[in-house]
């Protein structure tokens, strides 16, 4: 029996570890999902990221989130000089992210990681998610910047695109325009129809904007979307509309709004979120004045999304964690790996962690798709979003909470990322609509967009033959049933969502088992079922763990 280490060398750290080349399995899923040339083109770039992620990139986030932005109001003289100071680390990961890396523009133009054309969402999902196993934060800029973009090409006017799509997409730091929206009030959070900042027509065409938001992430962004009632509009929500507030005015003056103050966040630190007073501030009308909400809508299911993705992220590098340890902690004389109930307990984290993958990849690849006009796309895109939204981003709460557990007292402590992951985990389960709203969602889509049988015809594909899980497709009928029940009953929102987004990834994984042959992988896919679907006894005793390929030491 080998004797345990003592000292420092009983506590295993994992920094300077590749998170690119800690997760084998990555490259693998992303081979499916990506064109064989343009994965070949990134793997420089993602091995160099997941260096960075493991090492200088985390070390930056650890001091940004030490070091929190600062409002300024004033400059020494007194002049009413309004800025908010970052930290120099936070402005070395925003020169990775939207410099060097370009997260916020591959998928808008050619050119960006030396790509001769924009980028499909799963390139973007892909590199973002190795990026936020480091730093959550600034993923939220990136995002919201990616998303206005999105937004604003879709329903803008051609003059004001032109006019500010070249600095949304620039690499350029000194050039960019980052993005925003401002949502949510005191009294209007999730309820939009009860929006109160008030619009009003210029006769140069602009509106003027007056009236407080609540909370604003990334508050001094270049560009905001945000959402008001027209001066005499009517109450409810064709009354509110979606206008572009520009930081700065094209002749160059100040636009008139102020931030008040910056919010105190659990999470999040590194990046600022603030309250918003609109003083006569001048904005530009986005789209068909009745359909406000419609159209921000699709900023917020893809910032949506991007939440879920994020989810996915914490919740890899939380398991990652937790391998690590588990494979070089000592405790009675053996490896904490090698003990039946850690391996229960990692296998708890695995399962989660591995749904939430491959829906990533799924709702990649249905945006994809729906960009592209395809028959049914949109109707899937519109169901994923929510569902991912809702699922991964409550386990990654959970996830992050146990993996702080496998490292123990040293995870509670603020130098590991332990507590930095839980933290931020918590942030997805209520920006951009908290469970009960995005289960709703569900529900909507459902409704709205006819998305229960394309998502039915959708998951019976991913199946096949359904001899891998032949259990699969009674119970998908029956939780689209509930899901119909659900329209009626609301209560039961939250279950349905649930299950179709339980029997959605385990469809999925079964998918890309049977493409890479990984007879481990259809095993997961068999849990999910046996855990989240299927009914069991909870007295019965249980020694199913997911296979041994995945605890795999991710710093051999």
């Amino acid at each position: 029996m080998n004797p345990a280490p003592q000292g420092p060398e009983a506590v295993p750290d994992s920094r300077g570890l590749n998170l690119w080349r800690a997760d084998p399995m990555l490259e693998r899923l992303a081979g499916l999902y990506l064109p064989p040339d343009l994965l070949a083109h990134l793997r420089p770039h993602l091995d160099r990221l997941g260096g960075l992620a493991g090492g200088r990139l985390d070390e930056l986030a650890a001091i940004a989130d030490r070091n929190p932005p600062v409002l300024h109001s004033r400059d020494r003289r007194g002049a009413d000089r309004q800025h908010i100071e970052y930290h120099p680390a936070y402005r070395e990961m925003e020169r990775l992210a939207f410099g060097e890396y370009g997260l916020a523009a591959l998928s808008h133009r050619a050119g960006v990681l030396g790509w001769p054309a924009p980028m499909p969402p799963a390139a973007k999902y892909l590199i973002t998610y190795l990026l936020v196993q480091a730093e959550f934060g600034l993923c939220c800029p990136v995002s919201m910047t990616d998303s206005l973009t999105r937004t604003l090409r879709r329903f803008g006017d051609p003059a004001l695109v032109a006019l500010y799509l070249p600095a949304l997409t620039s690499q350029d730091l000194d050039a960019l325009h980052h993005g925003a929206m401002f949502m949510t009030e005191q009294g209007a959070g999730s309820d939009i129809a009860a929006t109160a900042v008030m619009a009003a027509p210029r006769p140069d065409g602009s509106w003027t904007l007056t009236g407080d938001k609540w909370f604003c992430s990334n508050p001094d962004a270049g560009l905001a979307m945000v959402l008001a009632r027209r001066e005499g509009a009517g109450p409810g929500l064709a009354g509110v509309s979606l206008f572009l507030l520009p930081r700065v005015l094209p002749d160059g003056s100040d636009n008139a709004y102020r931030i008040l103050r910056l919010k105190p966040k659990l999470g999040t630190r590194s990046m600022a979120s603030g309250e918003i007073r609109l003083e006569g501030a001048t904005a530009y009308l986005v789209g068909d004045p009745e359909a406000g909400f419609r159209q921000m809508a699709d900023m917020v299911n893809n910032s949506r999304l991007s939440n879920g993705m994020r989810a996915a992220g914490l919740m890899r590098r939380a398991v990652t964690e937790a391998l690590f340890v588990a494979h070089r902690r000592r405790a009675f004389g053996q490896r904490l790996v090698d003990m039946p109930l850690m391996r229960r307990q990692l296998s708890k984290m695995t399962l989660p962690m591995e749904q939430a993958r491959s829906l990533m990849f799924q709702a990649a690849e249905a945006l994809r798709r729906a960009d592209l006009g395809e028959d049914g796309a949109y109707p899937l895109l519109r169901i994923l979003t929510p569902l991912m939204k809702f699922r991964a981003c409550r386990d990654a709460r959970r996830v992050t909470g146990d993996a702080m557990e496998v490292r123990g007292g040293c995870g509670y402590i603020e130098e590991w990322p332990d507590a930095r992951l839980l933290r931020d985990a918590h942030l997805g389960s209520i920006w951009e609509g908290t469970s009960n709203i995005v289960a709703l969602d569900v529900l909507r889509a459902a409704k709205r967009e006819a998305a229960l049988p394309v998502l039915r015809r959708h998951v019976l594909g991913l199946l096949g033959h359904g001899a891998d899980l032949p259990e699969a497709p009674e119970a998908l009928d029956r939780a689209l049933a509930l899901a119909e029940r659900a329209q009626e009953d609301p209560a039961s929102a939250r279950q349905a969502a649930s299950a179709l987004y339980h029997l959605t990834s385990a469809a999925a994984m079964a998918w890309e088992a049977r493409r890479l042959q990984d007879a481990g992988r259809l095993e997961l896919a068999r849990l999910v079922l046996r855990h989240r679907v299927l009914p069991r006894d909870p007295l019965a005793a249980e020694a199913e763990t997911v296979p041994e390929g995945f605890w795999t030491d991710p710093g051999a």
